[in-house]
Parts: C-alpha cells; sequence; structure tokens
C-alpha cells in the first residue's frame, strides 16, 4: 500500500513537472505571461504533491528522480515524438538502478 501511494504520487508529481516545463516553454516562445503563469502554477503544484509523503529529503528526491527522468522521456518519445537513443535508455536504465539502491539499500546495509 505505502509503495503505490509513493509510486502514484511520484507518477503526478511528475507529470506535473514535465508539463509545467512543458507549459513554460510555450509561454516563452510565444505563448504570452498567461501561459508562463499556468506553468509557474504546475511547478508549484509539483512541489506540493512531491512533498506529500513526508519521506526525508534526499531519500524523497533520490528516488523521484528516476520517476521523473523516465516521465520525462516517454513523454519526449511519444508527446513529442523525439527519437531517443540508445544512449538515453541506458543512462536512464543507471537511473532507475541508483533509485533502487536508495530505496531498498537501507533494507540489505544496517
Amino acid at each position: 500500500m505505502r509503495s503505490a501511494l509513493a509510486l502514484f504520487v511520484f507518477v503526478t508529481a511528475a507529470v506535473l513537472e514535465v508539463a509545467g516545463d512543458a507549459v513554460i516553454r510555450r509561454g516563452l516562445r510565444g505563448g504570452g505571461l498567461l501561459i508562463l503563469l499556468a506553468g509557474a502554477v504546475m511547478l508549484a503544484a509539483y512541489g506540493i504533491v512531491v512533498n506529500l509523503l513526508g519521506w526525508d529529503f534526499s531519500h524523497l528526491l533520490g528516488v523521484y528522480v528516476a520517476v521523473f527522468a523516465t516521465v520525462a522521456v516517454l513523454v519526449g518519445r511519444f508527446a513529442f515524438r523525439e527519437t531517443v537513443p540508445a544512449t538515453t535508455w541506458a543512462g536512464l536504465t543507471v537511473i532507475v538502478l541508483g533509485a533502487l539502491v536508495i530505496q531498498l539499500g537501507p533494507t540489505f546495509v544496517k
């Protein structure tokens, strides 16, 4: 249950962060002030959502980075139709493995 809630919070936060950045990007490229403000609100919402879990900050963001990176690469690939090179997938794998060490490491090393 705890891990399902954490995954939901992380995915929601990552979507808000990626979307907020995309909206700000649009605003800076001729979208206007309201678009920029909408992006800023989304980024603020990300900051609130990601901190709902109450985890230690380093643990929280260490694990969140993997979820964010995964969502960012997938959005780039499917929403923006970018070609994602094999090196990006390899790097993403390293990031996800690092998050697993952060999440599960304390269980094995005491």
